[in-house]
């Protein structure tokens, strides 16, 4: 059920989390991460499958609860509930992949605070039924990881010529590296390209 009591088709929900309302190249949200682990296919694949578990639970135990929590401190509810998941998804990562964990350093806890969970409990989790709210999580994670680990895809590719440390020799070939894509500043030019893109898509398709 949304805010105006129209109630949310779960095709409705899937479209707007992978698409219509993309939590990264629509509302522009959860940028430090976008930025920070895309240099590598590897270390933003984890972080997304992290992320999307996180956001996903996060969703359903918010509704579970939202009858039974008071109006006034909802917001540190709904913190504690997603650091509870967090603390688990980066226990787990210490305990049986530790040089992952040492690679993602700080990011895994930063979840968090990130703005799309802390956005999704608020907007949605807490105002709809459980299995809506964890369809909702789930896919807006996966909207989230779509457009990481194509920016990741592309970085990685043009400046270490390699696809999950995998060489990549006939584009190697071609191909002289741009190391500038696996430092801070191309995170910056591949965001801001693929967000260019989507947007004109999804402005000729309003068109």
């Amino acid at each position: 059920m949304s805010p105006n009591g129209r109630t949310i088709a779960g095709r409705d929900i899937i479209r707007d989390g992978l698409w219509g309302n993309n939590p990264v190249f629509r509302q522009v949200l959860g940028i430090c991460s976008t930025l920070a682990v895309t240099n590598v296919v590897l270390n933003t694949l984890v972080m997304c499958v992290s992320l999307t578990c996180v956001m996903s639970l996060s969703c359903l135990t918010v509704s579970l609860l939202r009858n039974w929590t008071p109006r006034n401190i909802r917001m540190m509810v709904q913190v504690l509930i997603i650091a509870f998941y967090v603390i688990i998804v980066d226990l787990i990562l210490k305990a049986y992949w530790p040089d992952m964990s040492s690679n993602l350093g700080p990011y895994v806890g930063l979840i968090i605070t990130n703005c799309i969970i802390m956005g999704r409990c608020e907007a949605f989790a807490g105002l709809n039924k459980p299995v809506a709210s964890l369809i909702d999580g789930f896919f807006n994670g996966l909207g989230y990881s779509f457009l990481l680990l194509t920016i990741s895809v592309f970085r990685e590719l043009m400046g270490m010529g390699t696809i999950l440390g995998i060489e990549m020799p006939y584009f190697s070939g071609i191909w002289d590296k741009w190391i500038i894509m696996v430092m801070p500043p191309g995170a910056f030019f591949a965001l801001a390209c693929l967000i260019w893109v989507c947007r004109s898509f999804k402005a000729k398709e309003g068109a």
